[in-house]
């Protein structure tokens, strides 16, 4: 076997490559025209972010509130160990490969595609712990549950035994002397995908441990799924595998996730489109269901089109026109991702719903505003790629805990955000027939709105943001927080006092309160949280700058526990982890804070070459989940060929490579994690 050539990887390590042609104004230019409208530019940095961060549309700081934050910071580090306060305890549980279900196949790296199937999967992601009594997703068991996690892409060249010795850099792929690939590596790949349904469960002296269980099971890129909402058998999904248009084949690239009111697991399909390829050189064959989505025209993200077979499950990655309908090509099989997928846990039978009245596009993740019996069911999603949108669903029906089930999320009115200048924003509808979405303007029907979603933002004038990453709703204020990772395409002719950075490298959270504190509103009030990035040109939620204690960068994960308490979780690209300014971050990390306070403190560092990402914790908060991702992700080619691996963790006896896993942590003393 021999090297491929270099992946066509994007910026920002695997992410979407900017696809938005619209001319909506930009967030960046929004932010700096209300600083300047409030005549703050005089005073600089500090003064423009006294006015954004003085909260003066949203809840105001308490004179004297309680301190939610009972735990020392600790320092940044770049040693390839997880550390965690003094007085906790972290335990890696369920690496990449561990067998859950089937045979249960031990962990090899000859292991099978069929193998991996049974097994958990690679780079895990979102994930949620779900008390074994399956009534509530925030009240039961605190040592038994299944716990559910999304694996967000994979690192072929750690899955391979044939990898071994080849000067293999992060993302390139075993290719033979033709350039094609192994099909069984191929399936491997795919079944390294999706999500991991596996019971856990603690023991008398807190060691978490695998449990056999029917329910266990594995969700991939091969598994049959249905398309439900609007977009059901609609013609653009349409495919040999479907000749419906009713049905598609597996999810991709797995990022977050949420939880539904009434109790099921949603995985999100992120930077779904690299997967596929269009080469064909007709360009009328390269519908805007595929390019503004970023469908690549020469190699795809691991090339699974090129496996040496003629198995639909294979050749489906080439979209390339083959004919003149559907039923002879495989031009429609990337409109069956980009959604949101429902899978109720507790039922191995049990077929996940791809729900399109959610929208497509790169979701990074669903978060819901607490349901309210006779009202109707509220979420929110961020498209995870630059200069794009986030979004907000309105169910159509009304939630009702004794019958609420996923036909809430198939009828509703989805929206996407505009954020205005003097601080408030409104929440345009994407619905087919209202505003510039009708026939005139090049839309069909509410099915062709939802396949082209981003188009349809366009076409409304939403604003444009820097990656809309994770988003979460504090469960007893209702403020919606959303992180917007970073944006390197900011041009130098943005800088000014009130916007010092040019190429947002940092990243920054955002806040929301719908008006009225109604989450069905259609117009809101927002400001900023954090500035995230070095103490120069940082600011806390007081407006001070970060310290060593917090400092942090490129915010991603983003939850809430029940207390209020914001867990941030950082994903600074692979290929800038400890060089230059980006050294003083040391590895990835996870701070929390506490909004009501604005106190901020650095929590957890993890490996070298990974991300923090995941987080869910036990119904009584003492035990706390979070996901090491792609450590050892910074080992360069040569590196890899000659053995020399910038990680080995979770450092497992007789195992070569690094392992995404997920960690436990507790406190000694048996308390609430964070106080």
């Amino acid at each position: 076997m021999t090297p491929s050539k270099p992946p066509q990887r994007p910026a920002d390590c695997g992410d979407e490559p900017i696809s938005n042609p619209s001319k909506n104004p930009p967030f960046s230019r929004i932010l700096n025209s209300r600083l300047k409208r409030r005549h703050v530019l005089i005073g600089g940095l500090s003064a423009a972010v006294a006015v954004l961060f003085s909260r003066p549309v949203l809840k105001s700081l308490l004179s004297d509130p309680p301190a939610k934050l009972g735990f020392n910071p600790i320092p940044v580090s770049d040693a390839d160990t997880l550390i965690v306060p003094d007085g906790y305890r972290a335990q890696p549980l369920i690496p990449w490969g561990e067998p859950i279900s089937g045979t249960y196949p031990v962990y090899d790296l000859d292991n099978s595609g069929e193998d991996q199937g049974m097994q958990i999967g690679q780079h895990h992601d979102g994930m949620h712990f779900f008390p074994i009594e399956g009534q509530s997703p925030d009240a039961g068991s605190s040592q038994d549950g299944l716990l559910v996690v999304n694996h967000e892409y994979i690192e072929p060249r750690f899955l391979h035994s044939a990898a071994v010795g080849q000067p293999l850099g992060a993302g390139d792929v075993p290719v033979n002397a033709a350039g094609r690939r192994d099909p069984d590596q191929v399936l491997k790949e795919m079944n390294a995908h999706g999500i991991s349904i596996v019971r856990i469960s603690a023991s008398d002296n807190g060691t978490w441990s695998v449990v056999m269980d029917p329910r266990n099971r594995r969700l991939t890129a091969v598994t049959p799924m249905e398309v439900s909402g609007p977009v059901r058998g609609a013609d653009v999904l349409k495919t040999r595998y479907s000749r419906d248009g009713t049905r598609t084949r597996g999810t991709l690239n797995n990022c977050s996730n949420g939880v539904t009111p009434w109790n099921t697991y949603l995985f999100c399909e992120e930077n779904w489109a690299a997967y596929f390829r269009n080469g064909d050189p007709d360009p009328a064959r390269h519908p805007r269901e595929q390019t503004r989505y970023g469908v690549r025209t020469e190699r795809s993200r691991y090339s699974w089109d090129q496996a040496t077979s003629d198995d639909d499950l294979y050749r489906r990655f080439d979209v390339s026109s083959r004919g003149d309908g559907p039923e002879e090509d495989y031009r429609n099989e990337a409109n069956g991702f980009g959604w949101v997928v429902e899978v109720n846990p507790f039922d191995p039978n049990d077929v996940p719903k791809k729900r399109t009245a959610l929208g497509r596009f790169a979701h990074e993740g669903v978060i819901f505003q607490p349901a309210i019996p006779g009202q109707p069911v509220v979420c929110y999603s961020g498209d995870d790629a630059r200069f794009e949108y986030i979004y907000k669903y309105v169910s159509t029906d009304p939630y009702d805990p004794a019958t609420a089930a996923g036909d809430l999320l198939d009828r509703g009115r989805l929206y996407v955000a505009r954020f205005n200048e003097d601080g408030t924003g409104v929440w345009l509808p994407l619905v087919f027939g209202e505003g510039t979405l009708t026939p005139e303007n090049g839309f069909a029907s509410q099915a062709d709105v939802l396949v082209n979603t981003r188009t349809a933002a366009d076409a409304v004038g939403a604003t444009p943001m820097d990656r809309p990453e994770w988003g979460a709703v504090d469960p007893n204020s209702r403020e919606v927080y959303f992180t917007l990772t970073n944006n390197t395409d900011r041009t130098e002719e943005q800088v000014d006092a009130a916007n010092p950075r040019s190429r947002n490298t940092w990243g920054h959270i955002i806040r929301w309160r719908e008006s009225g504190n109604n989450p069905t509103a259609t117009e809101f009030e927002w400001d900023l949280f954090v500035l995230a990035g070095s103490p120069r040109n940082s600011r806390q939620p007081d407006g001070t700058p970060l310290t060593d204690s917090n400092l942090f960068a490129a915010p991603d994960g983003l939850w809430f526990d029940r207390d209020s308490r914001l867990w941030i979780q950082t994903d600074i690209s692979e290929g800038l982890l400890n060089r230059g300014e980006y050294a003083q971050f040391g590895n990835n990390q996870m701070v929390v804070a506490d909004p009501e306070t604005g106190d901020i403190r650095r929590f957890l560092t993890g490996p070298i070459g990974q991300e923090i990402t995941g987080v869910t914790m036990t119904p009584d908060q003492r035990t706390l989940f979070v996901n090491v991702q792609h450590p050892g992700s910074t080992t360069t080619a040569d590196e890899f060929a000659a053995g020399r691996l910038t990680s080995g963790w979770p450092h497992l006896p007789a195992h070569r490579y690094p392992r995404s896993a997920t960690v436990v942590i507790t406190k000694l003393d048996g308390g609430v994690i964070g106080t």
